[in-house]
């Protein structure tokens, strides 16, 4: 199995060289652009922010985005992807005696002992950013909150956080708790591909039913105000699909906030401002990105590497291509440029069963998408290496049935029948061949006989008769 794997990469590898020289050939414009314009932005009041195209990774804007600050309350959007990615929505958390004590400010006034399910905490948390559910949630999923933090960390780490150190799951102001908006950006990107996390932050209302503690519901509400009117109805907008707040007074006001329009899906980062700085400059970021960018789905407009031309690479000729470009891969460029305007550039980067390349776009200086090679299952049939491998076995397979079924003994018993029955088939063709002389021979014998007889007789009686 593992060879088959090998020999479909290195087929793979080879169509995807072929493409390439094909589309260098074709002089098709890989290293001259038509056009190098990159919007300038728009202004914003804000000290720290970004906007990033969520399904590709495209930073359509930034301002002093890789400073350490603060976060305060977005911190509790990677405390529920970790929670969403190690418990079950219905898991019991039970609230301790540290959980109530040790938290302050924002929360859902639960007592000693409360128990709520997993999925109840996580509303509050992300709706009415709960400081005392996001500390109940890390004890129950880490053990303790430090193994919890360690995780944070951790995850932090393998999305690519380089200015990021969190010390607790809920945002309250520590010396050692800090991160920039760009490693926010790839943490809320890495939450938002997570389907339970989206249906989470994009609610506006939740009511979390009577608990052991508490006879009556406990309603939420959602304090994004692009999302959900809670304060002021003038900063809703349509395209709003979800996000955090955050506020402490060493922090001042941090917001996450995702929006979806026109193909394009984004997440706007603001930090270290000054309320209503937040919700007006993140409107604002929007609508420049929506007026001003647009997404291409790579497969459906990309005519350099394709999948006609991988049925005809060489030794590759199959009815139908053995690799393809995945056709989710998007990019994402200004609305004065073309697909074409894009550079690309095939890597073999992170190769696996599944992906044996990828294709990365630039523009203007920036990475603004990629799409992976990946195979489409059509299996290869007829490669020298495989009658190879299939003359290796079958030689093999005779091997074993002639040392089975020929011995010395059989040998001898065969060649001895075999002679017996030539003998007697040469003895019989022999006698067939001289049957007729043999009976005139012996009719001629019989004939002389008689004939002497007779003479004899003759004989006998001429002396008689003297």
């Amino acid at each position: 199995m593992w060879k088959k794997i090998k020999w479909k990469n290195a087929v793979a590898k080879a169509c995807c060289l072929v493409l390439s020289v094909l589309f260098i050939i074709q002089g098709s414009g890989v290293s001259v652009l038509a056009s190098d314009y990159w919007p300038e932005g728009t202004e914003v009041v804000s000290p720290n922010a970004i906007v990033m195209e969520l399904s590709t990774g495209t930073i359509l804007y930034e301002k002093n985005s890789l400073e350490q600050h603060y976060p305060a309350s977005i911190t509790k959007i990677l405390t529920t992807l970790i929670a969403l990615e190690n418990s079950d929505l219905n898991e019991i958390v039970t609230f301790s005696d540290e959980s109530i004590d040790n938290t302050i400010g924002s929360g859902i006034a639960r007592d000693y002992g409360e128990q709520m399910t997993m999925e109840q905490c996580l509303y509050a948390i992300m709706l009415e950013s709960a400081n005392e559910c996001a500390y109940a949630v890390a004890e129950h999923v880490g053990g303790t909150v430090e193994k919890f933090v360690d995780m944070m960390n951790k995850k932090a780490a393998e999305l690519g956080c380089e200015n990021t150190h969190f010390a607790n799951p809920h945002g309250l102001h520590d010396e050692n708790h800090y991160t920039c908006a760009y490693d926010m950006a790839l943490i809320s990107k890495a939450a938002y591909e997570n389907e339970t996390f989206r249906i989470i932050t994009g609610t506006a209302r939740y009511t979390i039913p009577p608990t052991n503690k508490h006879e009556e519901p406990t309603p939420l509400q959602n304090h994004n105000e692009i999302l959900y009117p809670r304060r002021e109805t003038a900063y809703v907008r349509e395209y709003c699909t979800g996000g955090k707040t955050g506020y402490t007074d060493t922090a001042n006001s941090t917001l996450v906030t995702f929006a979806e329009k026109d193909g394009l899906t984004l997440v706007c980062v603001i930090m270290n401002t000054q309320s209503p700085n937040q919700w007006i400059d993140t409107i604002n970021l929007f609508d420049y990105c929506f007026d001003n960018f647009q997404v291409f789905n790579i497969a459906e407009n990309e005519t350099s590497y394709t999948s006609s031309e991988t049925k005809n690479a060489g030794s590759l000729n199959n009815n139908e291509p053995f690799v393809d470009i995945d056709k989710k891969a998007c990019i994402v460029l200004p609305k004065t440029a073309k697909f074409k305007d894009a550079a690309s550039e095939i890597t073999y980067e992170n190769e696996s069963e599944q992906v044996v390349g990828t294709i990365s776009y630039t523009y203007a200086g920036r990475t603004v998408g990629k799409a992976d090679i990946v195979t489409t299952g059509v299996e290869i049939q007829g490669y020298v290496f495989d009658n190879q491998e299939k003359e290796e076995q079958t030689e093999q397979t005779l091997e074993k049935t002639s040392t089975l079924q020929i011995k010395p003994t059989t040998v001898v018993a065969i060649v001895a029948g075999v002679l017996i029955l030539v003998i007697i088939g040469l003895f019989v063709k022999r006698f067939a061949d001289n049957f007729y002389i043999i009976k005139h021979n012996l009719e001629v014998r019989r004939d002389r006989r008689t004939q002497f007889k007779t003479i004899k007789k003759r004989k006998m009686r001429r002396r008689r008769h003297r």
